[in-house]
């Protein structure tokens, strides 16, 4: 199987850089040699032994470094136009050395910067055998000039000298070659590290919980972070000025540069009303900008609050197994002495009132052990429309109260979802049981609807009743574990409710209704919302 011939790595730009200023140097270096030759100077220099050849060599070598200077704009590979243009220097120089030897050691001298410049951009067997070539092309003129022309020509040391100097040169300057290129890819893989570091703190900063601002002496906002624009609110965008987008921010931060001396006092920042600590700092020693951190204490609260309810769950769930053993016993003897014949019916409505009281303990354990359980939901496709007929009628013949009217309200003849139905069916009798306990009339029966439709082909089921509403004051709190208010009730039904919809991707929330009653709204995960897209 033949393999394919791998591409040839680009060249830096920097080589581009430096052949085309060599071919450039070139360019010059002709133009003066044809100046020396044709120009008014001709007569001040002594006279060439071949004037024609030198007249001719001249007009050459300025037509040749001409097309070397374009052939090295636009080449790709530096290699071919380098060994081609020092090949015509070293002739070019032979040539001169012949026609004017009078001029061989300046001639010498010129391309011994040749011979350098051509290692820089080759590799040192290469530029060995450019010092040869100019070597050996030397030596040809000497030898011409002394055994064909029976000139005396200048002494052999000279060329001796130039010869090993053109080799020692193109040594030292391959050498000086690699550490420049060894500096310069140290410097752009440091360069490439300082942006990817670069790129992971903005990552960084833009993604952290703490909102970071940078500010400068005239309170204008330069830099903020994802998490600062969240705390300020929909007040700062469009300004940066953080007076406006932050009054008491704004406000704070002028008495700590004018004593330097922390408040830890919590604002509230923006219409959510975050609770936010700022902290400031100097960016740097004597600058004018502050960096002003905005800690969210609703976050630590919630861990803390999370924390809370994890120890909680643990201790109320071992404590929850050793109350249903007693329980289970009171109960027990209830019953048997209710069946009891000889007991007067006083006795007999106190053993009702232990039976009640002990299935409302009951249900209390339960719920402290189902919210310590945290079972995992096993999600699977289920119609929600024929789900909800059954539950309804499961919960008419557990429930047999007449008085309360249940029914079911559909939009749509099929609804499907995404849902453990276990989960599903525990946090609807939640819904319920709670809406035939607070959301009716006093005095009247309870009116209660489930309703299943799509909204934004989302799954939706709207728990709805007729009673009073719930007071806007009450709202915030609603979802919060072991609150409630009424005498019975444990506070834990609407927050086992919200994390078993949490478990299962879906959410719970109230809708306040604008004709009197309220909604509690089922948001679950359509059909295909695992499905890739």
């Amino acid at each position: 199987m033949s393999r394919s011939p791998q591409p040839r790595p680009a060249t830096p730009d920097y080589q581009h850089r430096e052949l085309s200023l060599f071919s450039l140097y070139r360019v010059l270096q002709a133009g003066v040699l044809v100046t020396l030759t044709f120009g008014p100077v001709a007569a001040l220099a002594p006279k060439p032994g071949h004037e024609t050849q030198l007249a001719i060599v001249s007009i050459f070598y300025l037509v040749a470094s001409m097309a070397l200077f374009v052939m090295a704009r636009r080449a790709r590979n530096l290699t071919p136009p380098t060994i081609i243009g020092i090949c015509i220097d070293v002739l070019v120089a032979s040539l001169v050395a012949h026609a004017a030897p009078s001029a061989t050691a300046g001639v010498a001298l010129m391309l011994l910067f040749h011979v350098g410049a051509s290692s820089l951009l080759l590799s040192l067997r290469a530029a060995l055998g450019i010092a040869v070539l100019a070597g050996a092309g030397l030596s040809a003129a000497f030898l011409w000039t002394l055994l064909v022309e029976q000139q005396t020509p200048r002494p052999f040391a000279e060329l001796m000298m130039f010869t090993v100097s053109y080799l020692a040169i193109a040594a030292l300057t391959h050498q000086l070659r690699n550490q420049m290129r060894a500096t310069e890819a140290l410097a752009e893989q440091r360069g490439a590290d300082a942006v990817r570091l670069a790129e992971v703190n903005e990552l960084i900063i833009r993604r952290m919980r703490t909102g970071v601002l940078l500010v400068d002496r005239e309170a204008q906002i330069s830099l903020a972070n994802e998490a600062a624009m969240l705390l300020l609110g929909e007040g700062a965008a469009g300004t940066r000025n953080l007076a406006e987008a932050a009054p008491e921010l704004a406000l704070r931060l002028s008495e700590w540069l004018r004593n330097g001396l922390a408040n830890d006092t919590p604002l509230r920042l923006g219409s959510d009303q975050f609770e936010v600590v700022p902290r400031f700092a100097r960016l740097l020693a004597n600058s004018d900008n502050t960096l002003i951190f905005l800690d969210d204490t609703s976050l630590v609260s919630r861990r803390a609050e999370s924390l809370t309810l994890a120890a909680m769950g643990r201790f109320s769930a071992s404590l929850a197994h050793e109350i249903r053993n007693p329980l289970a016993a009171i109960s027990y003897a209830a019953q048997l002495l209710e069946e009891s014949r000889e007991l007067p019916d006083v006795d007999r409505r106190m053993v009702q009132i232990i039976l009640q009281q002990c299935m409302r303990t009951n249900t209390i354990v339960e719920s402290v052990l189902g919210l310590a359980r945290r079972e995992r939901a096993t999600a699977e496709h289920i119609e929600l429309v024929a789900f909800l007929r059954n539950f309804i009628e499961e919960f008419r013949q557990s429930v047999p109260d007449e008085t309360d009217n249940i029914s079911l309200a559909v939009s749509q003849p099929l609804v499907s979802a995404l849902v453990d139905s276990r989960h599903l069916h525990q946090v609807l009798t939640a819904m319920v049981q709670n809406a035939r306990r607070h959301g009716h009339m006093p005095g009247q029966p309870a009116r209660i609807t489930l309703h299943a439709y799509r909204l934004d082909e989302t799954p939706v089921i709207d728990v709805i009743d007729r009673g009073p509403g719930i007071p806007e004051s009450v709202v915030p709190q609603l979802f919060r574990p072991f609150f409630t208010t009424s005498e019975h009730g444990t506070g834990l039904g609407l927050y086992i409710a919200r994390e078993l919809c949490r478990a299962n991707g879906a959410s719970l929330d109230y809708v306040p209704l604008p004709g009197g009653g309220c909604c509690f709204r089922i948001t679950m995960p359509g059909q295909h919302s695992l499905l890739p897209a």
